[in-house]
């Protein structure tokens, strides 16, 4: 657990452990950002449930997360959050949302949101034509498709940080808050009622990333 001092009232962020990546990075953004935050790295149903915001973030092979998050029943835990309270998935926290993802020989996902999660062809090119590299690692534009609470002070066409071999495919998925290009266009961020999630690591991604994570720390849905 991470907290500050705090003179207001206490701003209780839960950031979903299931065993899946290094969370203290976010959890000290989030700290960072809003100086009255409380952020709880945990599991606990309970915890989550007391919580004001939720982050569900993840790192590493589908397979291995979805087996996790089915252990621990950490759907549950995340579509009751996002019935009440503002949501932000980060990374493989996002395509987890989806439908399914081509990864580990095809994995069902939890399907809270449309959209199928696929591998970057080696043989995309950019717009200069040079084949892409896999992983899609480092700094990339992205496009806002509409205004949210999130973008709040960050330019259109800023830069954030990605690490990434699949991504999220944008056809046919009407929750497009924001997208990339890398070879192919790609969801970078998604958004519907009290869930926002993105591609990128808002949390390595500078002075845009922290905005966007101090715009969730004020978001109210």
């Amino acid at each position: 657990m991470v907290e500050s001092s705090m003179s207001q009232s206490v701003n209780h962020i839960a950031v979903v452990d299931y065993g899946m990546g290094n969370l203290h990075s976010v959890a000290k953004a989030l700290e960072h950002v809003c100086k009255n935050a409380k952020v709880s790295i945990t599991a606990d149903a309970a915890v989550v449930e007391s919580a004001d915001r939720v982050v569900f973030p993840g790192v590493g092979a589908i397979g291995d997360c979805m087996s996790e998050i089915q252990r621990l029943k950490i759907n549950e835990v995340i579509n009751n959050a996002i019935i009440t309270k503002p949501v932000l998935g980060i990374c493989v926290g996002m395509q987890a949302l989806l439908q399914h993802s081509e990864e580990n020989g095809g994995v069902d996902c939890l399907g809270i949101l449309p959209g199928k999660v696929r591998l970057f062809n080696k043989q995309f090119t950019d717009n200069l034509g040079a084949r892409i590299k896999v992983p899609h690692m480092g700094w990339n534009n992205v496009f806002q498709s509409g205004d949210h609470p999130l973008w709040q002070g960050i330019q259109q066409d800023s830069q954030f940080y990605f690490v990434h071999s699949y991504y999220a495919d944008i056809e046919n998925n009407p929750y497009i808050a924001g997208y990339c290009d890398y070879g192919v266009k790609f969801a970078a961020a998604l958004s519907h009622n009290n869930l926002f999630a993105v591609q990128f690591h808002p949390e390595k991604s500078a002075d845009n990333g922290l905005q966007l994570l101090r715009n969730f720390t004020q978001w109210a849905v």
